[in-house]
């Protein structure tokens, strides 16, 4: 091996030459997965390869384009813009006209906004260009949906620890200091990684390479660290902000402060973690609470006007109180049923009484016939059916006994009481 080859990055070293070499995507590139069976047909299509970092997304991008044996173009959303995708598409043009494929691979397409996506729209549904795109943000709110109805989705995992550990072997072979670090060594290091290829080759070859005192163990684990503590395009974006969230569910105002902190230091948008705050609010609370919805969007809204780093004040007002407040997840069950029932009778119509009789030939037909009107009855309520007849009627809101929320079920026992015996 050549010393210009032994400074390039292990990871770029290691990196396949082939699509069955790929490891941890076999339901993508394995024998029977789907990208395999794709190329196969001889009807590659355009595509988004949407997972964590370090997952094999540019190596498998790269590598269909040879697969396929069709010339391709490289292009990051982080420095790209208009000028060169349009380049690309009149390359794209020309060599359609020729009866040539070219694929453009285009890194973080996430990061595009709508007009630049805009701009690949008619070459991806003309077909003048195959576009493989790569996000590591959920291509269902980053990529405009015109642009993501033309793109077939496909998931990468993070690599298995045992996965990790295949690689460290191939790694070995090829780096004779990494082959000196045992079986256990190349273990612990596939479970620090998070499942990032390329971290755990990094790790690796840090390990492999500085030595050091210290047991083996401590020098791994200082290796990981050392790679820095949060990447918010990364692992830790997932993990932290699960952490996080898990932190506020379970009532622990303390550990969801830490994590709160933990993704600010790291330089993660304070307006992600105030939309999570509100999605949380609705969700875990409810009506337990429902003053925690206006707060939460009173924190972004209050963050979207001052900034950082006075937000971090109020983003601690909002943790606190959302992690300290009562818990309930019975309004967030309760439309998950209802929109059960609403796919499986989506032809229902309301009952003749709650329709409006809009012209004398719809009332002749019984429309708004026998309404009762709540507010004509005590307590402003009054025992009628409000569901389609062919549906019956359902109990999907259970309220909890906390906070707000015990109010709620009391009242709707004593309104409902033959639902309140339904499961």
């Amino acid at each position: 091996m050549n010393q210009t080859s032994r400074t390039r990055p292990l990871a770029a070293r290691l990196r396949p030459s082939r699509l069955s070499d790929v490891l941890g995507q076999d339901h993508l590139v394995g024998p029977e997965g789907a990208i395999t069976r794709m190329i196969a047909s001889g009807r590659l299509g355009s595509m988004v390869l949407w997972g964590p970092p370090g997952v094999g997304k540019t190596t498998i991008a790269l590598l269909i384009a040879d697969a396929v044996g069709a010339e391709y173009r490289v292009l990051s959303a982080v420095s790209a813009g208009i000028k060169e995708v349009r380049a690309v598409i009149h390359e794209g043009e020309a060599r359609a006209r020729e009866g040539e494929r070219l694929v453009l691979f285009l890194d973080e397409i996430h990061r595009f906004n709508k007009t630049q996506q805009d701009a690949l729209l008619p070459a991806v549904e003309e077909g003048s260009i195959t576009l493989i795109g790569a996000t590591t943000e959920n291509p269902s709110f980053s990529i405009i949906s015109p642009l993501l109805s033309r793109l077939t989705l496909f998931v990468l995992e993070p690599l298995a620890a045992e996965t990790l550990t295949a690689l460290g072997r191939r790694a070995a072979a090829l780096e004779p200091s990494i082959a000196d670090l045992p079986e256990k060594g190349l273990a612990l290091a596939a479970r620090l990684a998070g499942g990032d290829g390329r971290k755990y080759l990094t790790g690796l070859e840090l390990v492999a390479r500085t030595g050091g005192g210290g047991t083996l163990e401590e020098r791994i684990r200082e290796a990981f660290a050392s790679q820095g503590m949060y990447d918010r395009d990364g692992e830790a974006h997932y993990d932290i902000i699960s952490a996080f969230i898990k932190s506020i569910r379970g009532s622990d105002p303390d550990a969801a402060l830490f994590w709160g902190a933990r993704m600010l230091r790291g330089g993660e948008d304070p307006l992600f973690i105030a939309r999570r705050l509100i999605i949380l609010s609705s969700e875990d609370i409810g009506n337990a609470d429902p003053y925690a919805l206006t707060l939460a969007t009173n924190t972004y809204l209050a963050i979207e006007r001052i900034g950082m780093p006075e937000g971090r004040i109020v983003l601690g007002q909002c943790i606190t109180y959302l992690a300290s407040t009562h818990k309930s997840n019975a309004s967030y069950n309760a439309i998950n049923a209802a929109m059960g029932d609403a796919e499986r009778h989506s032809r229902a119509h309301p009952p003749l009484h709650l329709r409006n009789a809009q012209t004398p030939a719809m009332k002749s037909l019984g429309y708004g016939k026998d309404y009762l009107y709540a507010h004509d009855h005590p307590g402003a309520f009054v025992d009628q059916n409000f569901f389609p007849e062919e549906v019956g009627e359902r109990r999907y809101y259970h309220p909890s006994d906390r906070g707000r929320e015990a109010t709620f079920a009391e009242r709707l026992r004593a309104w409902w009481p033959r639902r309140s015996k339904k499961a």
